[in-house]
């Protein structure tokens, strides 16, 4: 439906255009999620404008940057997120003093970071994780209290813009994965993960003028479905009997996840993990170096972690991982010379164009129940305001290791 109108401005009068797809008492309304991908939710809420700067073309290039920038965030947050550490949290070797088979670590490993350590020949995992995440800002602009200005227009001889456009997004996503892992030999380990998504979009989009605000859109969108499953395997390079350790691994996220509803990166991702770890008495050190091709585009990671077991059926964990992803860059406002008004500034927002660094860090415990059952709890917490952050994301697992 097309609406039409006239608003009057401090020294213009310019027509109005606002588009929706359902209208409602409150205001304008897109489709529900029975009939719109998230996607497209997304883009009814950027693109969407109720009042024009006599400059489409700009204003279109700049909404499209904003919904570009924003999907792709969503995308590397829910899509092609870390899943959990493929390592064991029991892991064996066999002694060659005793001719047995002996824990090779008395900490239960880390949590997102992998560890040189195999499982073992035979030896097995099964688990689950869950993550709740509640998207709070982008690029460290609040998206919940109705600040967040995509257009804003600026008498040069005025303190604050007349004419206002404010988008609010409420974002939520909850991640279960399904996770397994065996050892095919003393030195070799391979497991998948399987996460399965719930994505919830609610939003907003507010014009401003002079005081009066008027509802240009509201839309809501869920979705539920498969992520892009990633299969897993690792090499210990190293002797099994040496504290420090090192391995490689490799990791195929596949395309299973709907690119439309934000689930999957829409092709085949490659990881490639370098491995580094220290473990001895009841400590561990970890590091790992990533390289990834494919999927949203190239990607190099990083990070550390450190493990401790003040006790026999617990191991404390600390780590901190980063992230440089491809195409994944910061909006920034500029402001330019209105096109067809004198005298008034245009804001817009567009791409950074640097590629920005993302990161998070997680704290948390792993507790042995009892025979190879392991609780764990942690929680994500973001280094830097780049991409879309959630205040923290709490998180808990738990996985059983069996001998083959």
């Amino acid at each position: 439906m097309l609406i039409q109108g006239t608003i009057s401005w401090h020294r213009v009068i310019v027509p109005i255009t606002a588009v929706a797809a359902l209208l409602t008492p409150g205001g304008a309304r897109a489709q529900t999620s029975n009939t719109a991908t998230v996607q497209q939710i997304i883009e009814f809420l950027v693109l969407n404008q109720g009042v024009q700067t006599g400059d489409f073309d700009k204003d279109l290039q700049a909404a499209d940057a904003t919904r570009e920038t924003l999907t792709r965030a969503l995308l590397a947050s829910v899509a092609t997120t870390p899943v959990s550490s493929s390592s064991a949290g029991f892991t064996y070797r066999l002694s060659p003093t005793l001719g047995t088979v002996e824990r090779a670590s008395d900490t239960f490993g880390p949590l997102y970071l992998e560890r040189a350590l195999t499982s073992g020949a035979g030896q097995a995992s099964v688990g689950f994780t869950f993550q709740y995440a509640s998207f709070r800002a982008l690029d460290g602009n609040d998206l919940r209290n109705g600040e967040f200005v995509t257009v804003a227009n600026q008498f040069t001889d005025e303190a604050a813009p007349f004419d206002v456009e404010r988008l609010r997004l409420n974002i939520t996503s909850q991640i279960a994965t399904l996770f397994a892992n065996v050892g095919l030999g003393d030195r070799v380990d391979i497991g998948v993960a399987a996460p399965m998504v719930r994505l919830e979009v609610d939003g907003s989009r507010i014009n401003d003028y002079r005081g009066e605000s008027l509802l240009q859109a509201r839309a809501h969108a869920t979705t539920t479905g498969f992520a892009d499953i990633a299969i897993r395997g690792k090499v210990r390079l190293t002797p099994a009997a040496s504290a420090t350790g090192i391995a490689a691994g490799i990791e195929a996220r596949l395309p299973t996840g709907r690119e439309e509803d934000l689930l999957g990166a829409g092709e085949l991702a490659l990881r490639y993990v370098g491995i580094a770890s220290y473990e001895a008495s009841r400590v561990g050190v970890y590091g790992n170096f990533i390289f990834g091709t494919g999927g949203l585009g190239p990607e190099i990671s990083y990070g550390g972690g450190v493990s401790a077991s003040p006790a026999p059926r617990l191991t404390l964990i600390g780590e901190l991982m980063l992230r440089r992803l491809d195409g994944i860059q910061n909006i920034t406002p500029v402001v330019a010379p209105h096109p067809r008004i004198t005298g008034v500034e245009t804001t817009r927002l567009v791409p950074g164009g640097d590629t920005v660094t993302t990161g998070f860090t997680a704290v948390g415990f792993k507790w042995n129940l009892g025979s190879g059952w392991l609780v764990q709890s942690h929680v994500l917490i973001p280094v830097s305001n780049n991409g879309l952050t959630a205040r923290f994301t709490p998180a808990f697992a738990f996985d059983y290791s069996f001998g083959g």
